[in-house]
């Protein structure tokens, strides 16, 4: 495991040791898991601006869709 160094503005440390204090947790545990979702999170808005972004990927047309799914004809 490899150790990082952050400087971070006094109001951000403040809420870090809020969060850590209300969870039972460290401020590395709380920092660790919030980078963990944030990459989580980047990696499927990667993903889903590379789909619409593919000009070969079908688009649906929102009306016909929204129509289908109410049963509308």
């Amino acid at each position: 495991m490899s150790q990082i160094t952050a400087r971070l503005p006094d109001e951000i440390v403040a809420s870090l040791d809020a969060a850590a204090a209300r969870l039972h947790r460290s401020r590395a545990d709380i920092i660790r898991r919030a980078i963990e979702y944030y990459l989580d999170d980047f990696e499927d808005i990667a993903c889903a601006i590379s789909v619409l972004q593919d000009p070969a990927d079908a688009s649906l047309d929102w009306d016909k869709a929204k129509g289908d799914l109410l049963g509308l004809d």
